[in-house]
């Protein structure tokens, strides 16, 4: 693992581990409006309090699906 990943894997760790989700929904129009994205992404909130969503790309240039390993549901969509 190089430096880079290293830093980011911990960032990661730091907001993510042992959270628990307390909340999922998609991402309100009004959200979506205030970022100018077209696309409202699924999202979730965890018990410290930060909502997680995803992101077409690192830049947040518009809302991001999210794939999932379940083979009934692979993708959870953006929603337009």
């Amino acid at each position: 693992m190089d430096k880079t990943e290293k830093r980011w894997t911990k960032v990661a760790r730091n907001i993510l581990f042992n959270r628990t989700i307390t909340g999922v929904r998609y991402m309100n129009k009004e959200e979506a409006d205030d970022l100018a994205w077209y696309k409202r992404p699924v999202g979730f909130h965890l018990d410290s309090g930060i909502w997680i969503y995803a992101s077409m790309d690192d830049e947040g240039n518009d809302g991001g699906a999210l794939f999932t390993t379940d083979e009934k549901e692979p993708t959870l969509p953006v929603l337009t």
